[in-house]
């Protein structure tokens, strides 16, 4: 049983089984080449010698028991409260804590940084899946550093197995908790000159004819919060020519506060509110990823990326994650899925954020 698997390491048929949807694809991404960022996950397996060890499981499905076969949604939303709670209250062992600590100052020694601040993201087994019955429901918490903070966000995104939304589904499917365990991937958080989210089909129509960009300054939080409008870019994957381009008035920016040790949102300076986020090269930086993560998996995806500060022209672009886009037979036709309720998972927030 291994407590921690890493990006860079773990076997293709492991990955998802041990580190999540998420992660999983990471790894995958990373064994194809592409520029991902340096982590960890913590795994499956630890998250059910936790459940173990602690005596977590039989509370958890004592509080599951009481909400019978029809609960109100408010039983469901107090149940979660309660179980949450116990993960929260509740400290790993001393040797697991040991192993996940002795993981993060490894990506520490690996990331030339003390305390590198990173992305503690929930992964799921099968959240990501093609029809993405799961996507969004669980959280994130960006800009964690220190090995104690790291511990903490690790517990809470366990918790988050049993967010309301994730239970009431579960009920509603007849799936069992012990079924859909999950993992959490400690990742190296990039310093990020701008970032957005890419489809490789249009994220409307469904056409597969163009690469979508959407983009703001920093990290991507203000634009999934509704705080900024991005800038809007449309490519054609047949010669790369940018076919629009709309410049957004970007009030807000989402940066990393270093004395309270979180991604926040502050006023964007105001040489930058108006001014286009990418240029022609880093947007065929950004198209040359995404098609090239099409190609691989065979189907329209969405990436989320990051440009580091320290990027340079030629450079590639840091994917943080891919996952399947589902559309339609037609090409015309909408996608099937919500495109507002699609956006809100595309969360770089420095505080705890569900629905990621």
């Amino acid at each position: 049983m291994q407590s921690v698997v890493w990006v860079d390491a773990v076997e293709p048929d492991e990955a998802v089984a041990a580190a999540g949807s998420k992660i999983g694809r990471l790894a995958d991404l990373h064994r194809a080449g592409v520029e991902v960022p340096q982590g960890f996950a913590v795994s499956v397996d630890a998250y059910r010698r936790h459940c173990g060890e602690a005596g977590l499981d039989p509370r958890i499905d004592e509080v599951i028991g009481r909400l019978g076969a029809d609960p109100s949604e408010a039983d469901v939303e107090a149940a979660s409260a309660e179980i949450r709670e116990l993960f929260v209250a509740t400290p790993m062992s001393d040797a697991l804590a040991a192993e996940i600590t002795d993981a993060y100052e490894e990506l520490c020694v690996r990331c030339v940084d003390v305390n590198v601040p990173t992305a503690v993201r929930s992964s799921a087994t099968g959240e990501d899946a093609a029809d993405a019955s799961f996507a969004g429901i669980f959280d994130t918490y960006l800009g964690v550093s220190g090995a104690p903070r790291v511990l903490d966000a690790i517990r809470a995104c366990w918790g988050s197995l049993f967010t309301g939304r994730a239970l009431a589904y579960r009920l509603r499917k007849g799936i069992s908790h012990h079924d859909m365990p999950i993992a959490v991937g400690v990742i190296e958080l990039i310093h990020a000159r701008a970032s957005g989210v890419a489809f490789s089909v249009h994220p409307v129509t469904g056409k597969p004819d163009r690469v979508v960009i959407e983009t703001s300054w920093g990290w991507g939080e203000a634009i999934v919060q509704g705080v900024v409008d991005p800038d809007h870019i449309e490519v054609g994957k047949a010669d790369g020519r940018v076919l629009r381009y709309d410049v957004a008035h970007k009030a807000i920016v989402s940066a990393f506060d270093f004395a309270d040790g979180r991604v926040t949102e502050v006023e964007m300076p105001a040489r930058l509110a108006d001014r286009k986020v990418l240029d022609e090269e880093q947007i065929g930086a950004v198209v040359s990823a995404v098609t090239a993560i099409e190609e691989h998996y065979g189907y329209p995806v969405d990436v989320e990326w990051v440009i580091s500060r320290h990027r340079r022209a030629g450079d590639g672009i840091c994917i943080v994650q891919s996952r399947p886009v589902t559309v339609t037979a037609e090409e015309s036709a909408p996608l099937a899925y919500d495109p507002v309720a699609l956006a809100q998972k595309y969360v770089f927030s420095g505080k705890p954020v569900p629905g990621r």
